[in-house]
Formats: structure tokens, sequence, C-alpha cells
């Protein structure tokens, strides 16, 4: 049975007339004839009598109109319901994000967060982000906020959220770091320690090496970064890392090389309905979000 159908079935029944049915639904009389027509070939019985200008309700009529009003009120208070869910936050929030955005990035969101939305469970996973990125993609996390990848995710929405510039740094005793201006070359003859070339961030420093025609050849290769900066600086090699992390006894390198960046920001799957606390969450990092960033 269709919720119009019984719908104008009671109206009908209410007031007695088709055309003043039609009135109170905003209905032509013939279209709330055809409604009522077709509950009753739905039915099989006949569920109004229509004598002169007068309709009465038939033995079937009688006994369907109490149920047909207790299942549109039902039908409109989950209706009520469904939208009242629309404005409640709560439940899981599945959030993946890398190690180093973690630790230098989402202290803040995640307390800003907690505070205006105490009903939401946080589920966090603390993963590389081109594993996050895969997490997404098979909806096993909604939103994933990590490095994003340099080519783009053609089936991932991206919301770009921080720039983060890249340094190439030693340690003030590396002998790199008592020479002036260094080329390409001097920095491609020195071993350095990367990021993991399987990394987005590893790839963004070898394919600009590359692309010079110089392959680099690590000494040592970590997806974590923190772990990288504490090699560099025991003098294990020169390395590239986010500005914000570098601080004695790191140093920046006087280089030729080319200005190096990558992006943060939070990533989804378009196929996925987000919930409202993921859709909330997006929210508040668009509030920490950096003007470059976006």
């Amino acid at each position: 049975m269709q919720w119009h159908d019984l719908q104008a079935f009671i109206a009908v029944a209410d007031l007695g007339s088709f055309s003043r049915a039609g009135e109170r639904l905003h209905l032509t009389q013939p279209a709330v004839s055809k409604r009522v027509q077709a509950l009753e070939t739905q039915l099989g019985v006949r569920l109004l009598d229509r004598i002169g200008k007068r309709v009465y309700l038939t033995d079937a009529g009688r006994l369907l109109k109490p149920r047909a009003e207790d299942l549109i009120r039902s039908m409109q208070e989950t209706q009520r319901m469904v939208q009242d869910m629309e404005a409640n936050v709560s439940g899981v929030l599945s959030l993946a994000t890398s190690h180093h955005v973690g630790l230098h990035r989402l202290a803040p969101i995640l307390r800003d967060f907690t505070q205006r939305f105490p009903e939401v469970n946080l589920n966090i996973r603390f993963e590389d982000s081109e594993d996050a990125h895969d997490l997404v993609r098979r909806a096993e996390t909604e939103i994933a906020v990590v490095t994003l990848n340099p080519l783009g995710d053609s089936d991932l929405h991206y919301q770009p959220l921080w720039d983060d510039p890249l340094c190439f740094v030693a340690s003030r005793d590396h002998e790199l770091a008592t020479r002036g201006h260094l080329t390409l070359q001097d920095l491609a003859a020195s071993t350095p320690v990367l990021p993991g070339l399987d990394t987005y961030t590893g790839r963004i420093v070898v394919d600009a090496f590359a692309a010079a025609g110089m392959p680099l050849t690590p000494n040592l290769a970590t997806n974590y970064l923190e772990t990288i900066a504490m090699l560099v600086s025991i003098g294990l090699g020169w390395s590239v890392l986010p500005s914000s992390m570098i601080k004695p006894p790191l140093l920046i390198l006087d280089t030729e090389a080319p200005a190096l960046r990558r992006s943060l920001g939070a990533v989804t799957n378009p196929r996925r309905t987000l919930s409202n606390a993921a859709r909330a969450f997006r929210d508040v990092l668009k509030a920490y979000a950096d003007p470059a960033g976006t």
C-alpha cells in the first residue's frame, strides 16, 4: 500500500467528499479518485460507496480506516525520527591518521571535537598515509587525515588542509653542513636517510632527483619521519623533513635543490555516505586549515 493512496482514502473518509479531500491534500478531485481506486484495486475490495454527492465507508473501509491512520502516524513519526537523526552527532567515528599528522596536527582538533561532541566515540587507527588511503577506499574507515597522494586519486575525495614545505636537512656535524651552497650533485653524492620509497613523501624526493637525472641511493629508509629526524641528528645522512620538525641539532642546508612540498588533508570515499560524526569532524578540520592548505 502506498502512503499517498492511504492519505487520500483517509481524507475522503473523514470529509465524505472527493472534492473536499482534494482541497485538504492540494490535489484535483480526479487525482484523489485515482489514488483511492489504486488502493481498492490493490486490496481487491471496495472501500467507499459513492452515492450521489456523498461518500460512505463500506465494511472493509471501516476496518481499514483506523489501521490506515495508525500506519500514517507511524510513518510520520519514523520520518521525524530520521530527520531528527540528521541533527544528532553521536555514535562511533572511525578515523585513520598517520603518525606524523597525529603527533603534530591533530591534538587541538581532537580536543575541540570531543568537547563539542562528547557523545561521539573515536576509533583512531595510526597507519601510513598510503595504507590509510586504502582503508578509506575499502570503506573500512570513514575519514583519513594524512599526506595526500601528489598524483591524486580519482576514486577518493580530497580536502586539502595544510601546505607542508619540505626542507633539506642534516646534522650540524655532518660534512654537508660545513660546506657552502650545495648542488643537486653534491646531495646525490652523499648518502641520504629517506622516507620509504613506497611513501608519498619518499616519492616526492626521489622523483625530484630523478627528474634531474640523478638517482638516489638511501643509506636507510623508514616511514616514520620522527625516526628519520633522530637518525639525521646523529649524523647518519642528510634528509628531507617538514619545516615544522626542524630544530637543533638539525639545520636547513643551503642548496639549489628545487623547493619541495606536500599537502596534508582529509580523505573520504565519495561512494560512502558519511555519518553525522564524520561530517562534523570534517567541519572542525576546516576551522584548523591554513589558507595555503585550502
